[in-house]
């Protein structure tokens, strides 16, 4: 999935596009995202037998993760992002084994970040 959870994002489809919230939850066997203060729906609770009180709530619901994007704050909008490697002396490869090539007969730590596609800005 290209979003993980923490990660600013905005919607871009549906009733609530253009509204920019942070990932609460991802469901990533359907494909689904829960975004904080975005497709906020009213459930009506039953009052329970402890503290909880009764009556109609809102919460929010879950989007499916295609419609958003990772918001970038160099361009103040969503942006599609690519997977890149990080070699030796921070090099950016797009293969694995490129990567840990470029460290030579000492293996090195590879690490995998998302990128965005315009900008090049990284995303962690």
């Amino acid at each position: 999935m290209h979003v993980k959870t923490g990660d600013k994002v905005q919607v871009m489809s549906g009733r609530d596009r253009g509204q920019t919230g942070t990932v609460l939850r991802i469901d990533s066997g359907n494909g689904r995202v829960l975004v904080e203060s975005v497709n906020m729906v009213k459930r009506h609770q039953r009052a329970g037998q402890g503290n909880t009180e009764g009556g109609i709530i809102e919460k929010e619901a879950f989007l499916d993760a295609s419609n958003v994007l990772i918001y970038s704050e160099k361009l103040e909008k969503g942006v599609r992002t690519r997977n890149v490697y990080i070699g030796q002396n921070g090099e950016q490869f797009d293969s694995r084994s490129a990567a840990s090539n470029s460290f030579g007969e000492a293996p090195g730590k590879v690490s995998k970040v998302r990128v965005c596609v315009k900008t090049g800005e990284v995303f962690e």
